[in-house]
């Protein structure tokens, strides 16, 4: 079963990948892959040096993301510049390890973390979709504390669908407004829910 775990910026996607995982599931992170895209010498780090600079580059040929985040969030055009190159990479690498599941036949559950499922039209990909939601003074107050200013945190927040369209697309929601064990609860809850309709299909 294929399970696409999506929500807003510091809304708590991770946490619950984690504790998903801690029960067998597979867990797939986009975020990860953009990063194994971006690695110095692939072709998709060629295209974002092309058409960014190599001023957005560390000493080590890596790329330098806050750099470059501050580069494509101050400039939609950039931003979808950017997405137009790093997404069917990200795409193309989730395809692959989603077939190679199926062929090991390692788990009955992959779970595949996506920041812009919505955005990107990639709902249809998976059998449910979660969100992990939260409210915009939560996201602001955890972007805060990672170091960014409420004029970064606030322009983050805006590249992405409004959190309200997200949890209305969505087959399972997960507020995490609350402490971290309310946030365990829900996922626990919706993860045997999960389960229950996987196994009531067979």
């Amino acid at each position: 079963m294929r399970i696409g775990l999506t929500g807003g910026i510091a809304a708590g996607k991770s946490t619950v990948a984690q504790r998903w995982q801690q029960t067998g599931a597979v867990v797939i992170e986009a975020d990860e892959l953009a990063h194994r895209a971006l690695e110095p010498g692939t072709p998709t780090w060629h295209e974002v040096v092309r058409e960014f600079g190599r001023d957005v580059l560390n000493a080590d040929k890596t790329v330098n993301r806050p750099k470059l985040g501050e580069i494509v969030f101050g400039d939609e055009s950039k931003r979808l510049k950017l997405n137009s190159i790093v997404h069917p990479a990200v795409r193309q690498m989730q395809a692959d390890l989603l077939a190679q599941c199926a062929r090991e036949g390692r788990t009955e559950f992959v779970l595949v973390t996506v920041p812009l499922l919505y955005e990107i039209g990639a709902e249809s990909e998976f059998d449910c979709v979660v969100t992990v939601a939260c409210s915009e003074q939560t996201q602001l107050a955890r972007l805060a504390a990672i170091g960014l200013s409420e004029e970064q945190a606030r322009a983050r927040i805006g590249a992405q669908w409004p959190m309200q369209k997200k949890t209305d697309r969505a087959d399972f929601v997960i507020w995490n407004d609350g402490t971290q064990r309310t946030l365990s609860e829900q996922a626990d809850i919706i993860w045997a829910i999960i389960k229950e309709n996987c196994h009531a299909k067979r």
